[in-house]
Order: structure tokens, then sequence, then C-alpha cells
């Protein structure tokens, strides 16, 4: 019986129906066949047909509260052949309508209204268009966990202030859709109100906050019938120019390509990217990495985030592997060096395709090529130099399966491979996903199934399980996780993974408020416990528990405290730099405390001190974060960032003497400094500035030999100088400038600046004149993207 139970189980939440929303709220769209001018007045008289979508609810604090009577909003709803358009009014004193203008997808201090669309109302995946009282647009894919505010769709709006309120009047082109070819169309529905000066949402169909799931919870949008959607063909082509100065020279570069969306189906769509260009990418936030592991950086390029949901499944994709640093390093004798070595390699071209069927199977697959990269090899004797291959063509793929059921549940499959031309390592990895809910929302079952296969020198296979049971609704939550990685498994050919060769368990509950108390707006206390063992030796790698609250109060202040203990000594397998030796790290006590003040305010604080003290002499982490805002108006912004990090006899790597692992003592100090500003000419035109200094340095104060039990004793015979002064300044300031529906011209100034030396300077203005005054690069760019639509295309042709 024992071995059935899990089968059983499993079947159970599957087949587990409930129907706690069966009357869903419906409103019915209307059919015009006069047009319809996106200018804010409502003034067709088609309008008047609609009948509205009203008596919102409110989702968040108080979940449950109707809509007051002054701040009532009333919604229509029309569509032609091409487009569906929103029409909203929102009641309110204008007075005090909040209406920041910020960037593109940014929600500053400002109302919000919302529209959530989902084509073929399988409680899956929303289409998202926000707009707000200062007429910005925002636009999202989102699903149950996520919202991807990347995608950019092209469709219209308008805003206008009035003297009860404001309205919002919305064209979203079927173009920018998915949805099914049935002649009567079912879609789900939900429409978003935000209130900004109190903090309240309200929604058109109740979202309860009591069931884990929100898209389940939408209404319906009927009356759309006998659509065609057009030809989802859009072409955009780019041109660039760049002038790069240093203290050596002068480059001047241009560029020319293009991206190319089409719809391949009513589901399906290609990106493509042709002569790809990321000059203007944001800068990464680059810090001295003193550990054993890459540092890992954000996704900057606007390919690679764009609409890429279904390939973020399973967590196998980290893109910046594509086009990012080398796969190998020249092999070399002892008479050579290298003086050529390559930061990052050039990606020729990429495409993706994504969607999903009626039957609710989403597609994705992504291929990209990059280039063949040699370094520059110099013979010191003979003082020639030869081209040594550390990067071959390549090629990056990843395809995905993902079958979606009950509205609320999905099982997937993923494969990565990388292919390198010659005798270079390849890949491939492959996984099954499920997250399987109950049809009411209330509990969860989900885990996964990865296989690596690596094809080098050596052949290496490995895997990795995952496998959790939760609780999902109410005010009391928890669940509990475990999860198998075997020690060859390897996904960081096309992903990222730094720990392998353990088992763990993972265990949390959770207590929530659902509506305001008499102190808070909301409160949750959560406690989490986690324990991991190292399979070879069963030594643990981490074991600790953690108590943390999370509170808001009725002022919209955020206050959050956290305490995390170890309380057993645990063991680092990846700090000595050599398999199988390990480093032991004491028992430590985390704690901190966070404050952010409600940015409705001009001016606005977020704080957080934190402390970890550990079990060995003189050992202690501190680190003080603060982040003064201020709102000078709705059109400019500054917001100033200071973070100071001091370790106290850290333990960590430092070389090798003989067959001895040395260690360094040393006492680390951390100042980063950063300053970002926003100023908006208007609600499609802004200047950005983001600006950063980072300050490192390491100072030894003593060398350690690492023992065979983890432990270590000094070592006075080592007298390297291994100490580290690390400096790094980036400034971007943009000018940029949405001049037609999905048409961009950007300018970027930008300057940067590297310094590393072993010789401690501790003089912060010190530091900064040096960095200034030898190593600063400055860059000035331009970039023109023009959205062509075809369908519009080929009508101005048949003018012509």
């Amino acid at each position: 019986m024992q071995k059935v139970a899990p089968f059983f189980l499993l079947f159970f939440l599957v087949t587990t129906t409930s129907n706690l929303y069966s009357q869903k709220k419906s409103v019915q769209a209307v059919k015009t066949s006069q047009p319809v001018v996106i200018d804010g007045k409502l003034d067709e008289s088609i309008w008047q047909e609609a009948l509205p979508a009203s008596d919102f609810i409110m989702f968040e604090p108080d979940n449950g509260q109707r809509e007051f009577n002054d701040r009532k909003t009333e919604v229509k709803i029309l569509y032609n052949d091409n487009s569906i358009y929103i029409g909203a009014i929102l009641y309110d004193n204008p007075n005090l309508i909040n209406k920041e203008i910020t960037q593109r997808d940014r929600f500053g201090v400002s109302d919000h209204f919302g529209i959530f669309i989902n084509g073929f109302n399988d409680g899956q995946q929303d289409f998202r268009f926000f707009v707000s009282a200062a007429g910005v647009q925002m636009d999202c894919l989102a699903t149950e966990n996520n919202e991807d505010f990347s995608w950019d769709a092209i469709w219209d709006s308008k805003v206008q202030i009035t003297e009860y309120g404001w309205v919002v009047e919305m064209e979203i082109p079927f173009a920018a859709l998915r949805f099914s070819k049935e002649e009567s169309q079912i879609w789900g529905l939900n429409i978003l109100r935000e209130i900004r000066r109190d903090r309240q949402k309200f929604t058109w169909s109740f979202i309860d906050r009591n069931i884990g799931n929100v898209i389940n919870q939408a209404g319906v949008l009927t009356g759309i019938e006998n659509i065609k959607p057009p030809t989802r063909l859009f072409f955009i082509p780019y041109t660039s120019g760049y002038v790069e100065s240093s203290t050596t020279n002068t480059i001047s570069t241009g560029k020319v390509g293009m991206d190319i969306k089409y719809g391949i189906n009513d589901s399906f769509t290609l990106d493509a990217i042709l002569v790809p260009d990321f000059g203007q990418a944001a800068f990464d936030n680059v810090v001295l990495n003193l550990g054993p592991f890459e540092q890992q950086f954000n996704e900057n390029r606007p390919f690679f985030t764009e609409g890429t949901d279904l390939f973020s499944k399973g967590n196998l994709l980290y893109s910046r592997r594509i086009g990012g640093p080398p796969s190998s390093y020249p092999t070399m004798n002892e008479e050579e060096q290298v003086i050529e070595y390559p930061n990052t390699v050039n990606l020729l071209n990429a495409v993706k395709i994504s969607g999903r069927t009626d039957d609710g199977l989403g597609i994705g697959f992504l291929n990209a090529i990059t280039e063949k990269t040699t370094a520059r090899v110099l013979n010191t004797q003979t003082n020639e130099s030869r081209n040594v291959v550390v990067e071959p063509l390549s090629n990056y793929n990843i395809l995905v399966f993902d079958q979606r059921f009950n509205k609320n549940s999905s099982v997937s499959f993923i494969n990565t491979n990388v292919s390198r031309v010659g005798d270079f390592r390849d890949a491939n990895v492959s996984a099954v996903i499920f997250d399987i809910n109950t049809s009411g929302n209330k509990y969860n079952v989900s885990g996964d199934l990865k296989m690596s296969s690596i094809y080098d020198v050596e052949n290496t296979n490995g895997f990795s399980s995952y496998f959790n049971v939760a609780k999902t609704f109410g005010k009391s939550r928890y669940g509990i996780a475990t999860k198998y990685v075997s020690e060859q498994f390897d996904i960081n050919d096309l992903g990222i993974n730094f720990v392998t060769n353990y088992h763990n368990i993972y265990a949390y509950y959770n207590y929530r408020i659902l509506n305001p108390t008499k102190k808070y707006n909301s409160f949750r206390v959560n406690t989490d416990y986690y324990v991991e063992i190292e399979n070879t030796t069963g030594k643990l790698q981490e074991h600790w528990l953690k108590a943390s609250i999370n509170s808001t109060t009725l002022k919209n202040d955020y206050i959050g405290y956290n305490l995390l203990i170890s309380p057993v000594q645990t063991f680092n397998f990846y700090e000595s730099r050599v398999s199988g030796r390990v480093l032991a790290i004491p028992e430590n006590v985390y704690a901190n405390i966070f404050f952010s003040s409600n940015y409705n305010r001009k001016f606005a604080l977020d704080i957080e001190p934190n402390i970890r003290i550990f079990k060995q002499e003189n050992r202690i982490n501190y680190n003080f974060f603060v982040s003064p805002r201020y709102r000078f108006n709705d059109r400019l912004t500054l917001i100033y960032s200071a973070n100071y990090n001091r370790q106290n006899s850290d333990i960590g790597w430092v070389d090798f003497m003989n067959d001895d692992i040395i260690l360094a003592e040393r006492n680390r100090s951390t100042f980063t400094n950063s300053l970002t500003g926003k100023y908006a000419i208007n609600d499609k035109m802004t200047l950005n500035l983001t600006s950063r200094h980072y300050f490192s340095f390491a100072e030894n104060i003593k060398f350690h030999t690492l023992l065979e039990d983890g432990s270590f004793e000094e070592n006075q015979n080592y007298t390297t100088d291994k100490d580290v002064n690390f400096n790094l300044w980036n400034f971007d300031l943009s000018y940029s400038w949405w001049f037609a529906p999905g048409s961009q011209i950007t300018a970027l100034y930008r300057n940067n600046a590297q310094d590393f030396t072993r010789d401690i300077n501790k003089n912060y203005s010190s530091n900064v004149s040096n960095l200034f005054e030898t190593n600063l690069n400055h860059v000035f760019s331009v970039s023109l993207r023009y959205f062509i639509d075809y369908n519009k295309a080929k009508n101005w042709i048949k003018k012509a």
C-alpha cells in the first residue's frame, strides 16, 4: 500500500474538482463599424451602446472591500475587425490623483489602470496592458508567479484628467494578442485600478487572497465574434553609431541591422535578430570577486529578455553564456604567455519561436550562433606570436514543450544543447518538470528530473531531482521540499549552477493577515528550515533556521526583520579550489532590519543594517545600506544609494604553495555609491542618469595552511603580497524618445574606468582621483530603431 500512496496523491491532485468561482463576472464587447479616435474623450456615440464593467472590489490592502462611492470605476469595451477598444472612467478628486511621469514600463508614484486579457481563457497567461494617470504605458506577459515587462506590444492609449476624475482610452490591436480560432470568442478578463495615494488596488473580478492563484480568478469577456487576426509581420530596422575615446586612441564604428517578428500562425511568433547591436545595454554591476565561483550578471540585452517565460522553465538557461566569455584558455608551454584574450564572443545571429496551441501546449525554440574567436599568445624567447582558438563557431539551442491543463497546472519538457565545432566541449541537458494545483488552488505538488551529458576529453553524465508539496491558500501556508544533485550534474554550458553532489530538505511555514488591522495593512511571519548534505562524505554544507517578519504599516511604510541561525559547523567544498578538500565554516548568527518609507512622499528613505557573527575569534561581518530619494515634481526624481560592507578576519583561499592550500585571514571593506535620476520631458521622452562607484580592498593580516579536517593553522613561511585594492566607475547619461509606436531614438554618453592594484589605499578621495586621472574611457552613441507594420506598409505602397 505504501508504494501506491505517492501515485494516488498525484492522481488526487490532478483530478480533484471544485467550483469555487462558477459564477464568474461577465462583460460583453460591442462591435463598432465607426472609427474610434484614441483621444481620451470617449465622445463617439458607439460608447453609449456598451454596458459597463463596474462594481470593483479591493484586492489590497483590505481584500474584499467594495469600491467607494466617490471613486467608482466604469469600463466599456468595443471591437472591430482589427482591434479591441477600452474606455474607462475612473471617478476621483482630480486634485488628489498622483501622476508622476516615468519611463515606459516603470510604475512610479501615479494612479494606474490595467486590463488583463487571456485569449484562451485557460487561467495560465495574461497579456497585461497598463497606463498611468500621466499617460505612460506599461505592458507585460504574466504567468502566475511572473510578470515579464521586457515584452513590449504596439498599442495606443490616451489619458485625460477631468473635473470628475480621469479617463483612459486604449486601442489594442488583435496582432498584439493570442486567441483561439473559434468564431465566438470567450476571453479571460480582469481589470485593475490602483489609487496610489492610499496604496489601494481594486479589480473588477474579485481576487480572493486566500487563494494562491490569481489569473484563474478572472472574469470573462464575451461578444467578440468572427474576427480574423491580420498578418503579424513586423520589421524593426536599426542603425547606430559609436565614438569611443580612451587615453590611447579614438575609434568610430557604425552598425546597421534588423529585428524581425513574424506571426507563423495565430499562436506562434518568430523573432530574429540580424547583425545584433547591444552596445547600449545597461552596464554590469561588477564586484571584486574573491570567491570560487564566477559572478552572475543580469541579462540586459532585449532579445534575451523579451517574452522568455517559456525558456525560463526549469532554470536551465543563463542567456549570458551566449556571447559571453570564451569557454577555454590557451594551452601553452613555459616560454609562452597570453597577450590578448577576448572578454566576449561575438553573436552572429539568433532566432526564437514561441507560442501556445488552442489545447494549451506551449512550444519554445531558441537558437543562437556565435563566431570563432581567438586569443593571442607570445613566445617570450623568440618574440613570435600565434593565434589560438579559445571558442570555435558554436551553436546554442533550447527547446521547450509546456502542456497546461486544468487552468492552473502544467507538465514541461526542456532540452538545452551547446555544440562547438571541432574537438571542443559539447553539452546536452534535458529536464521534465511538473507543477500541479488542485482546482481550488489550495494545494500544490511540483518537482523535476534533470539529466546532463558533457562530451569532452572525458564524457560525464549527471542528474538532479526535486520534489515539493505545499499548502497554498489561507492565512497559514506551509510546504516541504527535497532535492538530490549528483556529482557530475553540469548545466553550465548554457545554464549556471555552482554546487553539486548534495541532497537537501527545506521546510517552511508562514502566517499572513489578509485584511488590515489597527496597526498594519499587511503583516506576515515566515519560518524556514534548511539542511544540505554532501553526498560522498555526509558532511553538512548548509544548516540553518530562519525567522522573518514583513509588514506594512497603515501609513504604508514597510518594515522587515530577519534572524538566521546556523547552529552547527558546516563545510565549504569549493573554497579550497581542490576537489575533496573542505574548509570548515563555524557556527554563526545573522540578523537584519529593513525599513522603506512610503514612496508616495516626496522624500523617502530605504535603510538596512545587518550583521553576521561567527564563532571564531574576531570574525564578524556587518553591512549598512541607505538610499534616500527625492521626487522634486512629477518629472524629476533623484535616488542616491550608499552601501558599506565590512568583513573582519574573513577566511578565504589565496594561493598554493607546493602541496599546501594557502588561506588568507583578511579584513575587507567595500564602499558602493550610486546615483540614478530621471527627468521626463513628457510621457514619450526622458533623460536618464545612472552612475556607480565601487571601491573594495582586502588586506591580508595572516596566512594559514588548510588542514585535512577543514581547520587551518598559521603559516609564517608564506609572504607573497596578495592584498587587493579595486576601483570601478560607470556613468550613463541617456536621452530616449519614443517618437512613434515601437520606434525609438536613444542617445547615450557613457564613461567608465577600472583600477586594480596590490597596494592598499584606504583614502576614498585618493582612490577616486587615481581612477579618473589614468583610466577614464568615453563612449558616445546614437541609435535609431523604427517599427514597420507589414499591414500598414502594404497600404502605404498601395496608396503610393
